[in-house]
């Protein structure tokens, strides 16, 4: 029996090596280190590593911006922040709670992990069925994970870190409770997924792409370097901003006319997608889920009550 456990043991071996997130922290401004993901959906060829996540290397010590989708991130994330300095990790910023930001959390735990007060709640709310599902599409790189909740709750303004004073911009489009930061030192601006380029950006909270535009707008409007988008490539120019104000200014269009001409969910997720588009990744797989998460509101929207005159 004991051979058979043995061999059993060296079968899985290999498998569980391959489960390594390969981080190449890439520097893009003074101090500042980028992780870059790649723009496909969670697979279990990528562990869900489908996120920019990013350190900043200040005075004080490092200030981690989004911990990844899991544990396993998590700690490779550390490493290669070790890799890069010997400067103690000392802050955590969280720009939202969708999983593959914040499931990297217990890797940091032994740090302050700072968040906006609605992410935490909705962290609170959503975070045991979102790392559910990634145990679902991920499979073994989730081992271990849990979710961790932020041990502090941030609020817009300047904090300050060493050399390094972070701006922290509190908005809502994305989630409802999402955090920009420039570093008013560099310039880079850390959109989190407020800000998706050359990949079609994910709708499971947002109130709609109005409230998500003006957000667009106030981030475009600050002294900005260099956008590091929450998925997709780091820009230098404004590309970003009209891809965004593009494509969300396209949905609510199509939504709208689908709404006025009485179109079912079932035709609108067949719609065409502008060539303009077609760069973009996943369009059509978050056209099927936006139309999910968002059409219901433009159809009530068009409803009238049968009362209404009666009233008047």
């Amino acid at each position: 029996m004991r051979w058979m456990l043995l061999l059993f043991i060296a079968l899985g071996l290999p498998a569980m090596a391959d489960l390594e997130y390969t981080l190449k922290p890439r520097q893009i401004a003074e101090d500042t280190w980028l992780l870059e993901g790649s723009t496909d959906n969670f697979g279990k060829d990528n562990g869900g590593n489908i996120v920019n996540t990013a350190f900043i290397v200040t005075e004080r010590g490092v200030v981690v911006i989004d911990t990844g989708p899991s544990k396993r991130y998590g700690e490779a994330m550390r490493r290669a922040i070790a890799a890069t300095t010997d400067k103690p990790v000392i802050q955590v910023l969280l720009t939202h709670h969708h999983p593959d930001h914040v499931l990297g959390n217990q890797a940091f735990s032994d740090v302050p992990i700072g968040a906006l007060a609605g992410t935490t709640e909705l962290l609170q709310q959503q975070g045991d069925a979102m790392a559910e599902n990634m145990y679902r599409l991920v499979g073994d790189w989730m081992r271990g994970t849990e979710v961790l909740l932020p041990s502090e709750t941030l609020a817009p303004g300047v904090k300050s870190f060493g050399n390094h004073d972070l701006r922290l911009i509190g908005l809502g489009g994305h989630t409802g409770a999402d955090l920009a930061i420039l570093d008013q030192q560099t310039g880079v601006l850390f959109a989190g997924d407020l800000v998706f380029y050359q990949r079609a950006l994910t709708t499971p909270n947002s109130p709609g792409p109005s409230v998500w535009l003006a957000d667009i707008a106030t981030l475009q409007a600050l002294p900005w370097t260099q956008i590091v988008p929450g998925h997709g490539p780091v820009a230098s120019d404004a590309k970003p901003f009209a891809q965004m104000r593009d494509y969300l200014g396209w949905l609510d269009q199509l939504m709208r006319e689908g709404a006025a001409n009485g179109s079912d969910m079932a035709e609108m997720i067949r719609s065409p997608i502008p060539e303009r588009f077609a760069g973009i990744r996943l369009s059509r797989y978050e056209l099927i889920r936006s139309v999910s998460h968002l059409y219901p509101r433009y159809e009530r929207a068009q409803m009238t009550r049968v009362d209404s005159n009666a009233q008047q």
